[in-house]
């Protein structure tokens, strides 16, 4: 049963990821992608590894304990950030969002062969559902004449639903074992890890433009809607499931639109709405509580 006092929570972290692709937007003109990606998790690893050493966090202990801090930098951070960053460049932000959001499907997969937390029949008529949305959001997009670019740009923002839905099932594994800001920070420096890497080997890592506009989105990115939201996001996991913690991204793609129409004049649909209403109503039906 959900308890009441994770649910600020996790819908300040939907707040929060819902700003990320329009963040990310604005800064990619100034930066190579994979090296604004890796300074993205870097500055918020050690933003929190920082916290956690002025609050005497003790370190993650024992190889298997570091295994799951390694599984989950590389999906949450190094796939995730991968995916995320190149979609920016092929698709907008609030249509990013939305189809981000198949993410609570595919950890709902990995959740019950990881973590047994089950699913009964009523949760594979949820799961059609909540994918039928996503088709009805995405339709347009790939029928017109920019289909093989928005085709790519799905791709992308696929491989970042993956890994952020296999970081998320190794962040629950180790969510009450360790203090948040010592865990989210190191899956962050490990996962920034192999994104310096490719970056150093595809691109030139000081090809960077220090304007106002991507210092403030570099900022906001790693500070907000990284550290503070991964932080926050281990606190929710060690008070709900992780499916049902996961049916609140669903509010990610209102959000996203919001943000999509307000800043960079996206157009909110009636087509887009009703898809995005079917998704929620979908997961909502998967991870329902019973009554």
């Amino acid at each position: 049963m959900i308890r009441n006092n994770g649910t600020p929570a996790v819908i300040a972290v939907m707040v929060l990821w819902a700003a990320c692709y329009p963040l990310i937007t604005i800064g990619l003109p100034y930066a190579p992608h994979l090296t604004f990606a890796a300074m993205r998790a870097a500055l918020a690893g050690g933003a929190l590894l920082t916290v956690a050493a002025l609050i005497r966090a003790p370190l993650p202990r024992g190889a298997k304990t570091w295994g799951w801090l390694c599984v989950a930098g590389f999906g949450a951070t190094t796939l995730g950030y991968l995916g995320m960053f190149h979609a920016a460049e092929f698709v907008a932000p609030g249509f990013a969002t939305v189809i981000a959001n198949l993410q609570p499907l595919m950890a709902a997969v990995m959740a019950y062969a990881v973590l047994k937390e089950r699913l009964g029949p009523r949760a594979h008529i949820g799961l059609a559902i909540g994918f039928a949305g996503v088709v009805i959001v995405a339709a347009p997009a790939l029928l017109s004449n920019e289909g093989a670019s928005m085709t790519k740009g799905i791709a992308y923002v696929l491989l970042a639903a993956t890994g952020v839905s296999i970081g998320n099932v190794a962040i629950k594994r180790i969510a009450s074992a360790l203090d948040p800001s010592s865990a989210m920070g190191w899956q962050l420096i490990i996962g920034a890890v192999p994104l310096a890497f490719l970056a150093s080997l595809v691109e030139d890592p000081l090809a960077i433009t220090w304007s106002t506009q991507f210092t403030a989105s570099l900022v906001g990115l790693s500070l907000f809607g990284t550290a503070l939201a991964f932080w926050l996001w281990q606190r929710v996991l060690t008070q709900m499931d992780l499916s049902r913690a996961n049916a609140f991204s669903f509010l990610v793609p209102f959000m996203g639109i919001l943000l999509g129409a307000l800043f960079f004049g996206e157009v909110i649909t009636l087509q887009t709405v009703v898809g995005a209403i079917i998704s929620v109503l979908g997961i909502r039906l998967v991870f329902a509580p019973s009554r």
